[in-house]
């Protein structure tokens, strides 16, 4: 203690020409507020906000400058295959038996797509069948239920008819008995 306070007594014997400050004190509001400026700099620079201020250009910026404005793509729509109706049995955990028919259409790519698809049709019927018939009525429940049915059966048919690519999988009727 002695110590300290006859540190504290040299220091004030110099009359206060000199104080020391304190670790804490020098974080807090000189490296605190130069690191935060460097990060916000860094931050806007890294954004490219200041590419028009610093006369930067991009590659993209000038092939776009170069050729004419595009016009926004829009999804040109893909030829549609409507499947015969489909009647399954679901799986059931008791007495009643229950029965799902099923109106699917296909939305191909091309037009050209759909005689390789036509071929390939009982192998795209029966990988339907199949997981159709592993269903429960459960499953078949609120809008969760059929996207997950529409994604499983559109993985089943791009499956199928490899090469041929099957944009969507469309539910024309649907029908729980």
């Amino acid at each position: 203690m002695a110590d300290e306070n006859g540190d504290d007594e040299a220091d004030g014997e110099e009359g206060g020409k000199k104080k020391k400050v304190s670790g804490k004190k020098l974080v807090l509001f000189i490296v605190l507020p130069i690191l935060l400026l460097a990060g916000a700099g860094a931050g806007v620079f890294m954004s490219g906000l200041l590419d028009p201020l610093l006369g930067v250009e991009s590659e993209e910026t000038e092939e776009t400058a170069e050729e004419e404005p595009a016009e926004p793509e829009v999804a040109a729509p893909g030829h549609f295959l409507p499947l015969d109706e489909m009647t399954v049995s679901l799986r059931s955990n008791g007495g009643r038996a229950r029965f799902l028919k099923l109106q699917l259409t296909l939305e191909l790519e091309t037009p050209e797509d759909e005689p390789r698809v036509q071929a390939v049709m009982p192998r795209i019927v029966d990988n339907f069948q199949v997981f159709l018939r592993e269903l429960r009525v459960e499953e078949l429940e609120g809008s969760a239920g059929i996207y997950r049915i529409r994604e499983e059966l559109l993985e089943r048919v791009n499956q199928a008819a490899d090469p041929v690519k099957v944009r969507e999988v469309l539910f024309t009727d649907m029908l729980i008995q």
